[in-house]
């Protein structure tokens, strides 16, 4: 069964108006699926996990192309970045527009190859594992800025999907062709081929279970401000180690780093990253919260809830075309937190994540403090919560559906 993704429209748009198209994004989020889904009949495809056109495209790129004719999909084209100037060149040769699509799981290195080889020539997406939206078949498609017109919009739905069954299962398509895979062997057969293939190749890890152990404690830190020296002394590696690990998880698409909002005016602020997770069925797994009401009803519900609302948001942006998300969060010295900042070309949007039915003006205690951050301006408060409809529980403070994301 094929579940239709948000990001579609946008990858249709960008392959018209550049030569190159790269999409990057997590292994087995459906990158691969949807490209052949949208050009089956249109495109050559060829994966370079096949040894024989890897080989090929290493040595002899020239002849990659001969017998791989454009326009051509080339999957996990990060093996291979010796093609990159090949690509280059025939591009340059043709005045046709999206002739070839590369598809790649790591932006370690691979990012800065695009950049220097085919700058002005390739344009990025970033793909991301399904959403809320599209697994309950909601067709609105706009980001996440919680403006009048996002919060007044009506939305439907097709499929009754339970928030905490989505939660614990994750965002992982292949999870959603058949009722009986088997949840724990499909992560478990993940995380192994993740640390495997993309960790062994990217990082000099002799240890392959410590770094796993290192996931486990990533995880069990989901919504918390990063804290190198505590890692550090649990797993028993030093700060740089622990620092690089954290940096192939992100450019893995594994978790996100998201910067402390900072502004001249605000003192105090801690300036602290904080680090989410990006698929909360992996967290689940990781630490082995084996069912949805274990979940849902475990010491870690609220930050699992809050890790599920960023993820969302993200994908949002993502599915729309953006690089940079424009999010952030707020904390200072004095214990004030808000829990997100969308910043929309200057107004800001503060988010507290609750896990409740029952929300209060009290929650948004802490928005205030944005009023003094000078060049910006603060407009719709959000409570996002466990409620079924927009609630307005002040002027411009509003209690929003988090399922509605």
């Amino acid at each position: 069964m094929y579940i239709d993704r948000q990001i579609e429209s946008r990858i249709l748009k960008v392959k018209e108006m550049f030569k190159v198209l790269l999409i990057t994004g997590p292994r087995q989020t459906g990158k691969t699926t949807t490209l052949k889904h949208l050009f089956k009949d249109d495109y050559n495809y060829v994966t370079l996990d096949d040894i024989t056109e890897l080989e090929i495209a290493k040595n002899d790129p020239k002849l990659f192309f001969l017998n791989n004719p454009l326009p051509l999909i080339i999957d996990e084209v990060q093996f291979a970045p010796s093609l990159f100037s090949e690509i280059k060149r025939r591009v340059d040769e043709i005045e046709d527009y999206g002739q070839i699509i590369l598809t790649g799981s790591q932006t370690f290195h691979l990012m800065q190859n695009i950049t220097e080889t085919l700058a002005g020539r390739v344009a990025i997406l970033e793909f991301s594992g399904l959403s809320y939206r599209e697994i309950s078949g909601d067709k609105y498609s706009k980001p996440f800025i919680p403006n009048d017109d996002y919060l007044n919009t009506k939305r439907s739905t097709k499929n009754n999907i339970n928030l905490w069954n989505f939660i614990h299962r994750g965002s992982m398509p292949e999870l959603y062709k058949k009722s009986d895979i088997d949840w724990q062997t499909y992560y478990a057969s993940y995380v192994r081929t993740y640390i495997e293939r993309d960790v062994r190749s990217l990082l000099n890890v002799k240890n392959l279970d410590l770094f796993s152990r290192f996931m486990i404690s990533i995880a069990a830190r989901t919504g918390q401000l990063i804290n190198y020296s505590n890692i550090s002394n649990e797993i028993g590696v030093d700060i740089k180690t622990i620092q690089s690990w954290l940096k192939v998880l992100e450019a893995s698409g594994i978790i996100v780093i998201i910067s402390p909002f900072s502004n001249n005016s605000l003192r105090r602020i801690v300036k602290t990253p904080m680090i989410y997770f990006l698929d909360t069925g992996l967290v689940s797994y990781l630490l082995k919260w084996n069912t949805k009401d274990t979940l849902q009803n475990g010491a870690m519900s609220g930050p699992i809830l809050e890790t599920y609302a960023v993820s969302e948001i993200i994908k949002s942006f993502k599915n729309n075309g953006y690089l940079d998300i424009p999010i952030s969060f707020y904390r200072d010295k004095d214990m004030k937190e808000i829990d997100l900042i969308v910043n929309d070309n200057g107004i800001l949007y503060p988010i507290e994540i609750k896990k409740t039915m029952n929300p209060n003006s009290s929650m948004a205690k802490n928005f205030k403090v944005l009023n003094k951050a000078l060049g910006f301006k603060v407009f719709n408060e959000i409570i996002l919560c466990l409620i079924s409809k927009k609630t307005l529980l002040k002027d411009y403070l509003v209690a929003y559906p988090i399922e509605k994301i």
